[in-house]
């Protein structure tokens, strides 16, 4: 076979794959790939933009919307998989190259989106589209009013000056937000507590020693070594009898992103201060004013509203619980006891403990027979294993997904990669991202990934997870639905591509499957024995559920409003603040949120969604989407659980239709009605918290 030409020969990234559903083919993908491609790509696309603007011909829907569109696909693809290689794997050729394109790609966007002259145009099809003088399809003209609005929140209305400025702030904040995230990931690694001593693991696993003890021996050191996860409470505390490590662990947590050499709080304040300038530049009050006006919440005012309402019950709630695990003592809890005080009252009182619980859950049946089945019941999707294809390590798998709606020669969805356990090179926490977005005008279908942290087990012993890893799997197997059943005309309404205070709800949603008696029957079986889980476990399970509801909504409240709090400073007070610790204290003191043993489940020098993620001034939103979940998982409940009818009500009216609908009546199209508060507040058994959230919630925006 002759091997192909030079000029004929596919570049791995920039060209199309010619794997199935355009899966890249990262065998061919190196890191010196990366740069000289996105280079390359951001050339091309801005070629694109000036093409359409120099168009002699007068603006139209298509030859300047839809043109827009169409731009930029070279670069959506190297971007979408050098961000799908960056998260799960940051190799430090990787970080080298987001260190030197982001403010590349910050600069690009900015002037594309700034451009006066395209602005002009696209104005032309708006005014045209708002006088009645268009006649377009419903999802192409909220196209061109979502240009037109994305424009004009970029600053394209702006003078010269204005605009120079905006372009200055977008290239320093993409720094800013770089090295956020690399200070936080060298911190969290220097930062993973060694144990020498055997005797401090006591309480702890064997299960849950043999990876601590990996994880020791790659980084060549002897005994064992506890890596940082990215809350503030780390999930192994609740295992750890000895007081001592307890405390190096929480100290260590809490300590991310402060250490000497990755200290991120001169990367918070000037964050927080360009932030604001920027959304003055834009003629609005602070930051979270610019991030709501697009979010179903419609203002920061509404989504503290929600959050503040629930302070009260919460914190009462959290004060019993301290005093429960102190034996009624009128002490204050160590903030490093917590979590594990916690698990033995838990265990004592409901007799569930993770212990007994996770050898019902191993992972392949739990992913079979639990989470894809429940998708099979709902949508008519069936799931293939596709070994002949790669992933982008060798431990990452990839799933062929199916549809029975669709005819047997077209019946492919897309693509499913699963990526879930941990690494050395991967940030932490879970996450859904895709390779590649459905979408008709391109003629694409989905390759979308899941991934988790999970510690890897000693060879030849399965995975065995906690019931919060198994709400986990399904939580996120809701966002890869919601990418996989996306059915749009255009990418940018695709899949996920939604407010951040909707993007939660599908996949909140989805881990209502999790728990109902008849799913865990399928699913939850002893690993050695085969048993099923039984009815009593499962009823003491639920029982436990609502069980530290108080301190888990407290230390949720706290980051959130302190996310609110940093984002809702006007310029002039952002340049006031010098002092992270007394301004993260004043805030959770003035939300009657400074509750003794517990802290914000995330501090600001360690808060990745909102200083290095896309959840600035919107940490409030799995709050807010919490809220259509509960009131949506009575729906479900109401029309008889798994049911087929109520899949395809979902699938129809939210998963198919992306970011291209009004969100608000999209939800009351499924439900019937708005969605109210008191269903979440009844699940966390915090009923007693209704004041008037409902019209909050009600009153949003699309």
């Amino acid at each position: 076979m002759t091997a192909p030409s030079a000029d004929t020969a596919r570049h791995p990234l920039l060209d199309e794959s010619g794997l199935p559903y355009g899966l890249p083919d990262f065998a061919s993908i190196t890191d010196a790939d990366l740069e000289p491609a996105i280079r390359a790509a951001i050339d091309d696309h801005a070629a694109e933009v000036a093409a359409v603007v120099a168009l002699p011909e007068e603006p139209t829907a298509e030859n300047t919307v839809v043109a827009l569109e169409r731009s930029g696909r070279a670069l959506h693809r190297v971007l979408s998989t050098f961000y799908g290689l960056l998260g799960p794997d940051a190799t430090p050729a990787r970080l080298e190259v987001d260190r030197v394109v982001s403010p590349l790609l910050a600069a690009h966007h900015s002037a594309i989106m700034s451009d006066p002259a395209l602005y002009a145009r696209v104005d032309t099809v708006f005014r045209a589209l708002e006088d009645g003088l268009l006649d377009l399809d419903d999802e192409t003209a909220r196209l061109v009013r979502r240009h037109h609005r994305d424009l004009l929140r970029a600053g394209a209305g702006l003078d010269d000056e204005e605009r120079g400025r905006l372009t200055a702030i977008d290239t320093r904040l993409a720094e800013l937000t770089t090295a956020f995230g690399e200070n936080l990931l060298a911190s969290t690694t220097e930062l993973a507590v060694p144990v020498t001593d055997e005797a401090e693991l006591e309480g702890l696993p064997e299960s849950l020693r043999a990876p601590l003890a990996a994880a020791a021996t790659e980084a060549g050191r002897e005994g064992w070594l506890i890596p940082l996860g990215l809350p503030t409470v780390q999930p192994i505390s609740a295992w750890l009898a000895h007081a001592g490590l307890r405390r190096r662990v929480m100290e260590a947590s809490l300590r991310r992103g402060a250490t000497p050499g990755h200290d991120n709080t001169p990367i918070v304040l000037e964050i927080v201060r360009l932030r604001a300038e920027r959304a003055e530049l834009l003629g609005l009050r602070c930051h979270a004013d610019h991030v709501l006006a697009v979010e179903t919440a419609g203002t920061p005012e509404a989504a503290r509203g929600l959050l503040l309402d629930v302070v009260d019950a919460a914190v009462t709630n959290a004060r019993n619980e301290a005093k429960d695990l102190l034996g009624g003592e009128e002490r204050e809890l160590d903030p490093a006891d917590w979590a594990y005080l916690s698990e033995r009252l838990r265990a004592e009182r409901f007799e569930v403990d993770d212990a007994r619980v996770r050898p019902f859950f191993e992972l392949e049946r739990t992913l079979r027979d639990g989470v894809m089945h429940a998708a099979s019941e709902l949508y008519g999707l069936r799931f293939v294993d596709r070994p002949d294809l790669s992933g982008y390590l060798p431990d990452v798998r990839v799933v062929e997904v199916f549809d029975e709606q669709r005819t047997e020669r077209d019946a492919g969805v897309g693509l499913l990669l699963l990526d879930y356990y941990a690494r050395p090179t991967k940030r932490g926490g879970a996450w859904m991202s895709s390779f590649r977005d459905q979408s008709r005008l391109l003629d694409e279908r989905p390759v979308v990934v899941n991934v988790m942290n999970l510690s890897r087990p000693a060879d030849g012993e399965p995975t065995l997870l906690t019931m919060d890893e198994v709400t986990t799997l399904f939580h996120e197997f809701g966002h890869a639905l919601h990418g996989l059943l996306s059915d749009v005309e255009y990418p940018v309404f695709s899949g996920t591509s939604v407010p951040r205070d909707f993007v939660e709800f599908p996949s909140q949603v989805n881990e209502m499957w999790a728990r109902r008696p008849d799913m865990l029957a399928r699913y939850a079986r002893h690993v050695a024995t085969g048993e099923v889980i039984d009815d009593d476990l499962v009823a003491r399970m639920r029982q436990a559920e609502r069980f530290g509801e108080g301190q888990a909504t407290v230390e949720y409240l706290g980051a959130a409003l302190l996310d609110l709090a940093w984002h809702s400073l006007t310029r002039a007070e952002a340049e006031e603040v010098t002092d992270i610790d007394a301004f993260e204290a004043r805030v959770l003191a003035d939300a009657g949120l400074d509750v003794p043993g517990i802290h914000p489940r995330y501090r600001s020098r360690y808060f990745q969604h909102v200083f290095a993620g896309g959840y600035s001034a919107a940490y409030y939103s799995y709050f807010w989407a919490e809220v259509l979940d509960a009131d949506a998982a009575e729906w479900f409940d109401e029309r008889g659980g798994l049911q087929r009818s109520s899949g395809e009500a979902m699938r129809r009216e939210v998963l198919s239709r992306g970011g291209a609908i009004d969100f608000l009546d999209a939800y009351r199209a499924l439900r019937g009605s708005d969605p109210s508060p008191r269903a979440l507040l009844r699940r966390r058994g915090l009923d007693s918290a209704v004041v008037g959230g409902g019209a909050a919630v009600a009153g949003g925006r699309s």
